[in-house]
């Protein structure tokens, strides 16, 4: 069965790519949307039957192949699955299924090419089902290798979704700026994995996992200092996991991939590319809990990627856009989740995120269609009696991410919807951090909250309500998108709505569900044994306050590797996370209102305000507009010298040096030496007897003087 998931989507691929001629465009795409479908299912009946307790460690793997071996160095091919991997799973093949069904109506005309004379609907699909299989080897990774293989497989396929209309410039400066943000990434992964190679001789997770207390202990010399190797290690896959994830500084391309079609922003950008770097990070939480100032580091800079974005968000006019910087926001919560240590809230937030935030993209494409491929919310209005189902599904998805619920209530879960479940977890979590980072990442999530409920409701409001504006042609012919786009729409409803509060206790709702749940194992006392690093000490101090003995006596405690995640002995966030003070679960909830309510002041009640307010705070207005400047700052640091250091090699190396010496060559020094020959074929025989008799007094007064020799 997990053979079966992994690879349909590559054959799905393959018929799709090369297989179309021969069965058709139809039967090509439909061939590969049912084997989407197919491990769709395969994946909900390995989420909801796995039991992590019937296999030794918390997980199993399946043998692929034998795969790279090279010294020291060997590497399978192998399925790992656990928990974390079951819960990719779900998340990748629903959304991707989902998207594959929506693209049949979304892609069916497209303008941007010519029916009559090529074919771009196969090599669409063909490019969905690739990233499908490259996302799904990443997440069933036994190793790091393999993962890389698959972190650098979603890359490519983003890079030919980006860039699928490949006529436009700017889709295809959006695909190379992708690329090589990501690349910057992804170099700081590669330099992760060369040093847990280096140190542990082995790349697969139960080794590394089993090292981690020893990495603690232990110093490594990089550039010019000398770094502890679990810090150092946990930095530079962090930095892998800030490019996947578009975290701050390494955000840039998230926003301009929306050149691609929609179906590409709702699959890769909503729910699965950019959350492999929140998996990284939650797969590697033993060697995490090794590492507290990287955690500390993920926490302020996942803080401050929610807090800009959300700002950027509030002043973005184009419809995917704004929805493009909520998901960048979001990401920062999941990582401030992981960064604080409650590694299953992070993995709720991206299973609750998967639902709404798809079907947020989704919707969009819906209006998008509608309105003939206009983007700008400015010319939008008054669309919820065109588009009533669509309008209706963007409703649920704001509902969702805005956080819309009942606080305080609990009836063995909260209610409300998904975001609201998940999202306050996250800010419940970041006040019980108990640290500096915590309390700063806490009140930077509630003003994103705040923020998040204002632009949401600013999209629905520009959208869908109010007097039309734009063209009133485009407004007249606007219509409701065709059944197989609504019904994903529907799906993905459900799920915002449900997946919250149904999979509350799993995720969040006390250790020892968790622990079940993630197949975390309890073995305190032979922790003590084989823990001599960090978690040895965190220990004894607990045993001095008088609480070691009693939780040795219950068999707490898990060792690194036991379980999906790893939660250290001293890490008791996720319990205090339940006893935070009323206010605090409040708050999410209150930013929530103060955000819809100012929004509908704005665009209901004032639609005057909003540029009234523009023209008065210009210079803050232009500052989020232009995305604090970010791009502008990194064209005159890094594009420019690039460019002007590119162009002095092409003038002064490949022209002058390069081009120089071969031109001088070839058009100097070879026709000299070729018209001096020239002389000497005169024709004459007299010149060439003469010059025979030079050729013999030469020989002779050589072997003259040299005696013979």
């Amino acid at each position: 069965m997990e053979t079966i998931i992994l690879f349909a989507p590559l054959v799905g691929a393959l018929i799709c790519g090369f297989g179309w001629r021969i069965i058709g465009e139809k039967a090509a795409q439909w061939v590969a949307t049912g084997f989407l479908f197919l491990v769709c299912l395969l994946s909900w009946i390995i989420f909801l039957t796995f039991d992590p307790f019937a296999h030794e460690g918390g997980h199993y793997t399946v043998q692929v192949l034998r795969w790279i071996e090279s010294g020291s160095l060997a590497t399978d091919w192998a399925i790992r699955m656990d928990r974390l991997t079951a819960i990719m799973l779900v998340v990748i093949t629903s959304v991707s299924a989902l998207v594959h069904l929506y693209s049949f109506g979304y892609m069916a005309h497209d303008d941007n090419f010519d029916d009559e004379k090529e074919s771009y609907r196969p090599r669409f699909f063909a490019y969905l089902s690739f990233f499908t299989f490259a996302m799904l080897m990443l997440v069933t990774a036994d190793n790091l290798v393999q993962m890389f293989f698959g972190w650098e497989g979603v890359g490519l396929a983003s890079y030919l979704l980006i860039g699928f209309y490949f006529r436009k410039p700017s889709a295809n400066a959006a695909a190379i700026k992708a690329f090589v943000v990501n690349r910057v990434g992804d170099f700081g992964f590669a330099l992760g994995i060369f040093a847990i190679f280096f140190l542990v001789d082995s790349i697969n997770f139960s080794d590394i996992f089993a090292a981690a207390p020893k990495l603690a202990e232990t110093e490594l010399h990089f550039l010019w200092t000398t770094w502890n190797a679990a810090e150092l290690i946990a930095f530079l896959l962090f930095i892998g996991a800030m490019g996947k994830s578009a975290q701050l500084f390494l955000h840039t391309w998230l926003p301009d991939a929306m050149e691609g079609p929609t179906p590409v922003s709702a699959l890769i950008h909503a729910a699965t590319m950019v959350t492999a770097g929140v998996f990284l990070v939650c797969r590697m939480s033993p060697l995490m809990e090794f590492a507290p100032g990287t955690t500390t580091f993920i926490v302020v800079i996942g803080a401050c990627t929610a807090f800009f974005a959300a700002t950027v968000g509030l002043v973005q006019n184009d419809i995917k856009r704004v929805i493009a910087y909520s998901t960048c926001s979001q990401l920062g919560y999941m990582f401030v989740a992981a960064g604080v240590g409650v590694y299953s809230v992070a993995m709720f937030h991206l299973f609750t995120h998967a639902f709404f935030k798809a079907m947020l993209f989704l919707g969009a494409g819906s209006v998008i269609h509608g309105m003939h491929h206009e983007q700008d919310m400015r010319n939008y209005g008054g669309l919820r009696h065109k588009l009533p189902k669509t309008f209706w599904a963007m409703m649920i998805g704001t509902l969702a991410i805005t956080g819309v619920g009942i606080p305080l209530l609990y009836i063995g879960f909260p209610v409300g919807f998904a975001g609201f479940v998940s999202k306050d977890a996250i800010i419940e979590s970041a006040f019980a951090g108990g640290t500096g980072a915590s309390l700063f990442a806490f009140w930077a999530l509630v003003i994103a909250a705040l923020f998040t409920s204002f632009y949401s409701w600013r999209l629905m409001f520009l959208t869908f309500y109010g007097e039309p504006r734009g063209d009133k042609h485009t407004h007249e012919h606007a219509h409701e998108s065709p059944t197989v786009m609504l019904v994903p729409l529907g799906v993905l409803a459900v799920g915002a709505i449900l997946a919250g509060m149904v999979w509350y206790k799993p995720f969040f709702g006390d250790h020892h569900a968790v622990e079940n749940w993630f197949g975390i194992a309890k073995h305190e006392k032979e922790a003590v044994l084989v823990l001599p690093g960090a978690a040895f000490a965190a220990t004894e101090a607990a045993k001095d306050e008088g609480h070691g003995d009693e939780k040795a006596d219950h068999g707490e405690g898990p060792t690194p590797g036991q379980g999906a995640i790893f939660m250290a002995a001293d890490n008791h966030v996720l319990d205090d996370a339940h006893h935070v003070p009323v206010w605090v679960k409040l708050m999410p909830f209150l930013a929530m209102l103060v955000g819809f309510l100012t929004a509908f002041q704005f665009y209901i009640r004032r639609p005057d305000l909003p540029g009234k307010l523009a023209a008065n705070q210009a210079p803050l207005y232009n500052f989020l507009l232009n995305k604090w400047y970010f791009d502008e700052i990194y064209d005159f640091v890094f594009v420019r010298p690039a460019k002007a250091i590119g162009h002095f090699l092409w003038k002064k190396g490949d022209g002058a040096t390069i081009d120089g010496f071969l031109n001088g060559l070839a058009m100097g020094v070879i026709p000299f030496f070729t018209r001096l020959a020239g002389r000497a074929q005169s024709g004459y025989i007299f010149t060439y007897a003469f010059a025979m008799v030079l050729g013999i007094l030469v020989l002779v007064t050589w072997m003259t003087l040299s005696g013979g020799n």
